[in-house]
């Protein structure tokens, strides 16, 4: 039996689109666990149980991460490139949710090993409706990696 999906990891330093997006995938039923961190350090923290994060519990190994890219400090990009860089988180699937659509940024973005890049839309309805299918996607479809 393959298990289910356990967690989702959010990383972006806007408190009003972390709020809109958990908002968002409760309004899709997403009945598990999203853990945020506000920036790029912070992540890096989480899932390398450092900082406030080292503990003898360790912190929950997402199965999904969303990520944006125009963090303060360590910026997404880098943020990318380190988890597709080691052999223990790489398989982690990570969605790129980010206002750019700047080619470059897409096309660096999957270059670095992203597994998929959504630009954010604008409006919440928009936002319901790309969660929607995001969830719908990467946790009714698709197998993820234990």
């Amino acid at each position: 039996m393959i298990p289910k999906a356990t967690s989702i990891l959010l990383v972006d330093d806007s408190p009003e689109d972390r709020t809109a997006t958990i908002r968002a995938f409760k309004r899709s039923g997403f009945d598990r666990p999203i853990y945020h961190c506000t920036d790029g350090d912070d992540a890096l923290d989480y899932l390398y149980h450092r900082g406030s994060y080292a503990s003898d519990a360790p912190t929950e190994r997402p199965s999904l991460i969303l990520l944006d890219l125009n963090l303060p400090g360590t910026d997404g990009r880098e943020v990318l490139e380190q988890l597709k860089a080691d052999q223990k988180l790489r398989d982690i699937p990570v969605v790129v949710l980010t206002t750019s659509s700047d080619p470059r940024d897409v096309h660096a973005s999957y270059r670095a090993g992203a597994n998929s890049y959504i630009q954010k839309p604008i409006d919440l309805d928009g936002l319901y409706n790309a969660i929607r299918q995001l969830k719908d996607y990467w946790f009714d479809v698709v197998l993820l990696p234990e």
